[in-house]
């Protein structure tokens, strides 16, 4: 088994690899190109964004300054958009949905090291993937922790640690981060409402 592949599979594994090494080096030099390119220049953002994860769906956004370790297990749908400094260290995969929105700050950790200390002297480290569904939207400052699902449907609240899985249709928020409470038909009456007040107000 390569270090690449205990990696990916949340095995111990030793990111001091040559195989690691050539690809961090690789996303580094991509990550220079994107991070000082000018800020009309969308296009070579969008280029570059397409090259350096491992899929890009449809109309997807990232602002600079971005930044990951290997960008190439990182997976984004369609309509994703992630605001300023975000950070996502993907030893293991990140798999993003579609219609998912980050403010600005968030970072996703799917690197750990052992408690242990002698272990951890030894350079060995870990990885745990971290999913996020669909219709997704993460408040400011959010950090996301390895092995974290977060279901369809799910706001989190900014400042946000999310140390656990989220379920599905829910408003969370905290250090550690807890649900609040269920999306609810109300919810949807009540934006509808604001919706149909902001067009009116177009006409």
């Amino acid at each position: 088994m390569t270090e690449k592949e205990r990696m990916l599979s949340g095995n111990l594994y030793v990111a001091a690899d040559n195989e690691l090494r050539k690809m961090s080096t690789r996303s580094r030099a991509l990550l220079d190109a994107f991070n000082t390119t000018s800020f009309a220049d969308f296009e070579k953002r969008q280029e570059i964004l397409c090259e350096l994860f491992g899929k890009v769906g449809n109309n997807a956004h990232v602002n600079k300054p971005f930044y990951c370790d290997y960008g190439a297990h990182i997976e984004v749908g369609d309509n994703f958009y992630a605001n300023f400094d975000c950070i996502i260290l993907d030893v293991n995969k990140v798999i993003i949905g579609n219609n998912v929105m980050f403010a600005p700050r968030v970072c996703i950790y799917t690197a750990g090291h052992p408690i242990d200390k002698d272990v951890r002297n030894e350079q060995l480290e870990f990885g745990k993937a971290v999913r996020i569904g669909n219709d997704v939207w993460i408040g400011g400052n959010v950090v996301i922790n390895p092995g974290v699902t977060i279901g369809d449907n799910v706001v989190i609240g900014s400042g946000s640690v999310v140390t656990k899985d989220i379920p599905s249709n829910v408003i969370a928020y905290g250090n550690p981060c807890k649900v609040y409470r269920k999306i609810t038909e109300e919810d949807t009456i009540y934006w509808n409402k604001e919706r149909e007040k902001y067009y009116h107000t177009k006409k």
